[in-house]
């Protein structure tokens, strides 16, 4: 069965830098979108980012020009670059991902199981 692992969440002060990392392992034939969701308790998931197999990304209008998603195909990792941060980014980031395996006739979606960044000064 296909995993997802996310690291590199932490404490970061405000108007700092962190760089998310996911990466997917298991019998995989194709991973299509790919996506980074953050929530905070009390409130609903909410899509950060995202990025199809070609490389077109997507942002919430909260983060664009702050946050960079990217991925390395052959490493079936996904990258959610966050700089400037502000208090109001501090959640639990998941990683999404839609897959094919070898076993599948279609995608299916995956998640992590989230890693959490806190925004404190």
């Amino acid at each position: 069965q296909v995993q997802l692992v996310e690291s590199g969440g932490g404490l970061v002060q405000p108007g700092g830098s962190l760089r998310l990392s996911c990466v997917a392992s298991g019998s995989i034939f194709r991973i299509n979108d790919m996506r980074w969701y953050r929530q905070t308790p009390g409130k609903e998931r909410e899509l950060v980012a995202a990025i199809t197999s070609g490389g077109t990304t997507n942002y919430t209008d909260s983060v664009k020009g702050r946050f960079t998603i990217s991925r390395d195909n052959a490493k079936n990792t996904v990258y959610l670059q966050m700089s400037s941060l502000k208090l109001e980014d501090a959640a639990v980031y998941f990683c999404n991902a839609d897959i094919l395996t070898f076993i599948g006739v279609y995608g299916m979606d995956y998640w992590g199981k989230g890693t959490l960044v806190t925004v404190s000064s």
